[in-house]
């Protein structure tokens, strides 16, 4: 399998917590550690729960709630105490259902793995998959990875043509298996739909790594759903 080198000019870091999580504890204390299987396992009985409502809608509504719970309640946080978002909730757009789509990946033809620098010396890699052909309204292309790490996960990040402006630059994630953030499917086929599409949480601290959406993953069509920058 070749290994592309990273783009160094993307912040391209796994999701988690820095030192700055941990600050103040005992060397070794297992507080942080702890803290993160809990969000962990919160996230999946979250998304666990969205898949078995059977209105996507309702099952949209029932995330925002839970995510807005977690963001602002829960020790491990991206959010700074003081940030207004832990009163009103992040923002979104409304729910679309022409946003909802059930995908079979065409076979990827090649075999790759990115790279990605994680700081510290590490590095992520993103085996790819296959091809997801998302129809119209979007009309687009996008790669669909495997987090190549011990657990694994499937992991659909999205940069679209709202980033940089009413989204956050480095990109939004739809999927990220390795955190429980799975929306259904089978052996065949997934569910994507990107009313679900979320920040991840280094677009509120520099204290979180998180691997941004490479270039197999952006698409120049403009995708108003899911998580947003600010409120209308």
């Amino acid at each position: 399998m070749a290994l592309v080198a990273p783009d160094r000019s993307q912040r391209a870091e796994r999701d988690g917590p820095a030192a700055a999580a941990s600050a103040g504890r005992p060397l070794g204390a297992p507080g942080a550690d702890l803290e993160l299987a809990d969000w962990r396992r919160q996230v999946g009985q979250l998304y666990a729960a969205v898949r078995a409502e059977r209105d996507p809608e309702r099952g949209h509504a029932r995330w925002r709630a839970g995510r807005d719970r977690l963001l602002r309640e829960h020790p491990q946080s991206p959010l700074a105490a003081d940030d207004p978002f832990r009163e009103s909730g992040v923002p979104y757009w409304p729910y679309d259902p022409g946003l909802r789509f059930e995908l079979s990946p065409r076979q990827a033809g090649e075999r790759l793995a990115l790279g990605l620098a994680t700081g510290d010396g590490e590095t992520t890699v993103l085996r790819l998959v296959g091809w997801l052909d998302i129809p119209a309204p979007v009309e687009a292309t996008v790669a669909l990875w495997w987090l190549d790490q011990y657990g694994g996960g499937l992991f659909l990040p999205l940069r679209d043509g709202t980033a940089g402006s009413t989204t956050y630059g480095g990109g939004r994630y739809v999927l990220d298996g390795a955190k429980g953030a799975d929306l259904g499917g089978d052996h065949r086929s997934i569910v994507v739909d990107l009313n679900f599409s979320y920040h991840p949480s280094c677009r509120y601290s520099s204290d979180w790594r998180c691997p941004l959406a490479p270039e197999q993953s952006r698409i120049a069509t403009d995708v108003r759903a899911g998580e947003r920058l600010a409120h209308r």
